[in-house]
């Protein structure tokens, strides 16, 4: 193996091991972190404005962590969440389900288990923004299909040079857009799957 190879490898190697290992709390604030003014939360560049109280019972159809990217500082992990009829694992069971790049998608074989406007407006992408490192812990802790219960903030956050991350509002909407960007106070699991 040559030099320049080596040098590539060991660089690769340390890289991945601060990203993961030695980088603490990636995306984690504790309450003392954040700097509240006007109702305003100000924290590690970011400020965060709250927009509704978000809060239910919800069954995890997916999970996915993330570690790269601007999103990844703040949120480290997007549930895919469902409520209702996606809540229920004779439903959802039938789904193929899984999640890339902040994106939830599902699909079905022959005909879909419920209305496709159903499944559409009972599950969404959720980025977890945990409120300090207890919730991190448990969010970490949560497997795909447990059924949860959340309590929070849905939110948007700014960055001083305008880029900007803007949870949905709506249980009804769809595409780009539609995921709910959630801090996360509270968290407990209701029944392991």
């Amino acid at each position: 193996m040559s030099g320049f190879l080596k040098y590539i490898l060991i660089f690769a190697l340390g890289f991945a091991l601060w990203s993961y290992w030695l980088k603490p709390d990636k995306g984690i604030s504790d309450a003392a972190d954040y700097q509240t003014v006007g109702g305003l939360h100000q924290f590690q560049g970011y400020s965060m404005t709250h927009l509704e109280p978000y809060t239910g019972e919800f069954r995890v159809l997916s999970k996915e962590n993330y570690n790269f990217g601007r999103e990844s500082e703040i949120s480290p992990v997007d549930f895919a969440l469902g409520w209702g009829a996606m809540a229920n694992p004779e439903v959802y069971k039938q789904l193929s389900i899984s999640q890339s790049n902040r994106w939830y998608y599902w699909r079905y074989e022959n005909a879909p288990p419920i209305p496709v406007s159903e499944i559409s407006t009972h599950s969404a992408n959720t980025h977890l923004i945990p409120a300090n490192k207890a919730i991190a812990k448990q969010l970490a802790q949560i497997d795909q299909d447990n059924l949860i219960y959340l309590k929070g903030q849905l939110v948007e956050v700014k960055a001083q040079d305008g880029w900007t991350w803007r949870s949905s509002l709506s249980r009804e909407d769809t595409g780009g857009g539609a995921c709910e960007l959630m801090l996360v106070e509270e968290v407990r699991v209701i029944a392991k799957s």
